[in-house]
């Protein structure tokens, strides 16, 4: 049996949408969405959709991500009732920190406050 746990071999295709939709619910949009995205793994908006269109896995998505945002590490706080500074394993903490980022922007955080003070300048 594989220990590992189930969230890894989700694709990014299957999240992406419910990220976009919690957001929408709340009257931000996929835009912002992918913005904070992108802030955390570097991908651009053609690396994305790439990653959609290709159907890989989390794991595979952060194994690919072209460069961890080194702010990541200030993403602090609950999701999925852990503390995601806490989590041991980095896959599992880059997973729930980019969860962490869509609900931060799902509550109305300001941009700059989710994107750890970098501001809401360059590529959406």
């Amino acid at each position: 049996m594989d220990a590992r746990p189930r969230i890894f071999a989700m694709t990014f295709a299957s999240i992406h949408p419910l990220y976009v939709q919690k957001a929408e619910r709340k009257g931000r949009t996929r835009a912002e969405v992918d913005q904070v995205i992108t802030w955390l793994t570097g991908y651009d908006e053609a690396g994305l959709q790439r990653a959609i269109d290709d159907g890989v896995d989390l794991e595979t998505f952060f194994a690919r991500a072209p460069g961890l945002n080194p702010d990541a590490s200030l993403i602090t706080g609950m999701i999925c009732g852990y503390r995601v500074e806490e989590i041991a394993d980095p896959l599992m903490q880059r997973i729930r920190w980019m969860d962490k980022l869509v609900d931060e922007l799902a509550r109305g955080k300001e941009m700059a406050s989710i994107l750890r003070g970098a501001g809401v300048g360059g590529r959406v």
